[in-house]
């Protein structure tokens, strides 16, 4: 190779390395040139990534707390506010008016006299009720039922035993017989007395208000009755039972039937649905109780007594189509109520609301 041809040789060489130099150039500079204008940065990508990753669910309880009366959560703010038992006339003509009581929270039915039962309405939180009733008289075991959730407890009426009873305990009441009944009921003139008198939750707070009585809960007052499953849950070893029959008297009979739909026991009382006639809905409950009592007549008007002292009982439990056995103690010196399972647990009910049937035990044959 002469030197010509050499000199040829070093000026390709020379054209190849520059175009490969040019070449990095270019593809560093596009490179660049993409990141600046591709919006995704690395931190966007990481991001997205992220966002695309499963995550946690957040808890729809969160800042809740579980209800003591029907074990379903609730704010806080309505865990704090004092319960209210109010009485509720049940005879038939009665019944065909009733108001409120599809937002009661448990429910406890009782006789009075002559055959005839009456209901006790237990609230807790009854701001929000428009209107509740009608409210008759008291009956001395349903100051006791009433103080076993520390409520404040609601009558237009008395027997001579039901104040014995309400001084003795120191149950706060609100009588619509004593000077704050203007403030707290009112007839309704649609309906023909004594079965028109009615009330509402801010009535009922505004009574309460101006006799001093407190409106914050305290628990420790209250008796434990029960305790709440975490989630629906069929009683163990339980019969079926889709209907339950209580017979009151040849009067007054309940009857509950099980709504696989909805879950819950359905009321009838007088060959009918319980209907609440204000919120236009029928009486249902998830849980149904029937606690077992020494009854019999205090005196010759026939009013009943109970034997709830320091006392123990049987019963039944419903709840999702079944039924189990249970038992009861009741300790009133100290305020102490509670139903047992089989195994002497406390009872685990399920989340909703309750209905206590207080019945005779020597008439338990009858409950079908």
């Amino acid at each position: 190779m002469n030197q010509k041809q050499k000199k040829i040789v070093l000026a390709l060489c020379g054209i190849a390395v520059l175009s490969l130099i040019a070449a990095g150039l270019y593809l560093a500079c596009g490179r660049k040139s993409l990141q600046k204008n591709n919006p995704q940065t690395d931190k966007q990508v990481q991001t997205k990534q992220q966002e695309n990753e499963p995550q946690a669910t957040k808890n729809p309880y969160e800042g809740m707390v579980k209800s003591e009366f029907t074990g379903k959560y609730i704010k806080p703010s309505v865990a704090k506010k004092r319960p209210y038992a109010i009485m509720i006339n049940n005879i038939e003509y009665a019944f065909r008016n009733q108001k409120g009581t599809s937002k009661a929270d448990i429910i406890y039915e009782a006789l009075a006299e002559g055959g005839i039962t009456r209901m006790m309405a237990v609230y807790e939180d009854v701001s929000k009720v428009k209107k509740i009733g009608s409210v008759r008289s008291a009956r001395h075991y349903y100051v006791q039922f009433a103080k076993e959730w520390d409520a404040i407890f609601c009558h237009f009426g008395h027997t001579k035993y039901a104040v014995s009873k309400i001084k003795k305990l120191g149950t706060n009441n609100l009588s619509g017989l004593s000077a704050i009944g203007g403030v707290v009921y009112a007839r309704d003139l649609s309906i023909r007395a004594p079965h028109n008198v009615f009330t509402n939750g801010k009535k009922m707070k505004k009574g309460a208000k101006k006799l001093g009585y407190s409106l914050t809960r305290n628990s420790e007052a209250m008796a434990k009755h029960f305790n709440f499953a975490n989630e629906d849950t069929e009683p163990a070893n339980g019969k079926t039972a889709k209907s339950v029959t209580i017979p009151f008297s040849n009067y007054s009979t309940c009857k509950m039937k099980y709504s696989a739909k909805s879950k819950t026991y359905k009321k009838y009382e007088y060959g009918q649905k319980h209907m609440d006639t204000y919120y236009k809905k029928q009486l249902a409950f998830k849980n149904v109780i029937i606690q077992l009592v020494s009854e019999s007549n205090i005196d010759h008007n026939g009013y009943q007594t109970m034997k709830l002292g320091n006392t123990s009982g049987k019963g039944y439990y419903y709840s999702d189509g079944k039924r189990i056995s249970i038992t009861w103690k009741r300790v009133e010196t100290t305020n102490e109520m509670a139903y047992y399972d089989e195994f002497g647990n406390v009872l685990t009910i399920n989340p909703g609301k309750t209905y206590i049937a207080v019945y005779p035990k020597n008439r338990q044959n009858l409950i079908k």
